[in-house]
């Protein structure tokens, strides 16, 4: 499928796969907790609005702070030195498993996501110029599959292991064993990010520095930052529907981390394909920018999230897994792609950080907001976040103006 003949290709394509393996011994770590964070909260005493108090700050923190390490990642070219800091901070995974009251629980939450926020722009950034070898799309859709594999791995580990401790609700410790399991791929990740490092110190060697790109942000960047601002503001944390989930009996406490396991499937194949039909929309129309025309199934798609999630139905709560595993394929794959395909290269980090600030922003308004009108009215939540989704749409045709206009 990719024509590896010379050297500077393949060993593009040798980092997209040893930041995939970064990434999939850190979903290992970070998704398998995700997958419990939520009932394990409930489990300490945290209710609804502080669940979603706690989502909306971690994203907040693994988003918002992205503007001022993308910025100093571009002015000092100290990519990796911010990629190795970042991943350090999934120490604080494991910690967990130390913790006894929600508070601590919380700090160690978000410190995760503060380490991705130092780690994401310079990682993404060093991505981007690889995956300009192979495709964009293509070789951020691989990285997210390989992701997944870890994402999948993490939550069926806590499946396993509450189906091996029997029936019934799970206490504090049977959620701490498990969080101390995770020190085992939070090493390996650790072992991968160096060998990287070792195998490439320069990555921007890899990429083609001739480009017809103005040396600045273009609208059509942030018509598509809007759309993104939107879109992630609507869309449902799973941090959330396992809180639902739990609350309502709706899934027991092993069956919530093995739906998480199954969108985490559903994204990584998600990934490919969507990554794969965004390269070969920009191919066939010889554009960079043509590859955003398939975005608007994203809002459509993530509105009817919650309609599902909170219907409680069985079977609508499978159908807004895996709804929630293709969007989250979206997310990861063509947001990302496209910031390397609408910024110039000594913007790239810069790009990467105002969008994931406005990403994380947005994150902090849905999360919090949520977890507010989730303890007030249920219907009221689904609607408000459906009708983000649906504002999105207007905001699409004005980006695909642009997209179709730019030269």
């Amino acid at each position: 499928m990719i024509e590896l003949s010379d050297t500077s290709r393949k060993k593009a394509f040798q980092l997209i796969i040893l930041f995939g393996l970064v990434s999939l011994f850190g979903d290992m770590v970070y998704e398998g907790a995700r997958s419990v964070n939520g009932p394990y909260l409930k489990t300490l005493g945290a209710n609804a609005a502080v669940v979603g108090l706690i989502a909306g700050l971690g994203e907040f923190a693994g988003y918002a702070i992205r503007l001022v390490s993308g910025y100093f990642a571009d002015k000092t070219k100290a990519y990796w030195l911010f990629t190795f800091l970042g991943y350090g901070l999934l120490v604080s995974v494991p910690l967990l498993a130390l913790t006894g009251i929600w508070q601590v629980a919380a700090f160690f939450i978000v410190c995760e996501r503060l380490g991705k926020a130092l780690r994401s722009p310079a990682k993404d950034t060093i991505l981007s110029q690889a995956a300009k070898k192979v495709g964009t799309g293509w070789g951020f859709g691989l990285n997210e599959a390989m992701d997944q594999i870890g994402a999948l791995i993490g939550p069926l580990f806590f499946t396993v292991l509450f189906m091996m401790t029997g029936g019934g609700s799970k206490g504090i410790a049977d959620y701490q064993r498990g969080y101390v399991f995770l020190w085992i791929p939070f090493v390996l990740l650790m072992i991968c990010v160096v060998v990287a490092f070792l195998r490439v110190p320069d990555p921007e060697a890899l990429e083609d520095k001739k480009s017809t790109q103005p040396d600045k942000l273009s609208k059509l960047f942030w018509l598509y930052t809007f759309f993104s601002f939107l879109t992630a503001m609507g869309f449902v944390s799973f941090l959330l529907m396992g809180y639902h989930f739990k609350a309502k009996g709706m899934l027991s406490d092993a069956q919530i981390p093995l739906f998480y396991a199954i969108a985490m499937a559903v994204d990584g194949v998600a990934a490919l394909v969507i990554g794969k039909l965004y390269d070969v929309l920009k191919e066939r129309e010889k554009k960079e920018e043509a590859g955003l025309l398939m975005l608007i199934f994203v809002p459509l798609l993530s509105a009817l999230i919650p309609v599902f999630a909170f219907a409680n139905s069985f079977f609508l709560v499978i159908v807004s897994v895996v709804l929630w595993g293709i969007v989250m394929g979206a997310h990861e794959t063509i947001m990302k792609a496209a910031i390397a395909d609408l910024t110039p290269i000594r913007k790239r980090g810069t790009g990467y950080g105002i969008f994931n600030t406005s990403y994380g922003v947005a994150m902090l308004i849905g999360g919090v907001g949520m977890g507010l009108l989730y303890e007030r009215s249920i219907p009221i939540m689904v609607l408000t976040a459906s009708t983000v989704q649906f504002a999105a749409i207007p905001v699409f045709f004005a980006m695909r103006k642009e997209a179709l206009k730019t030269a």
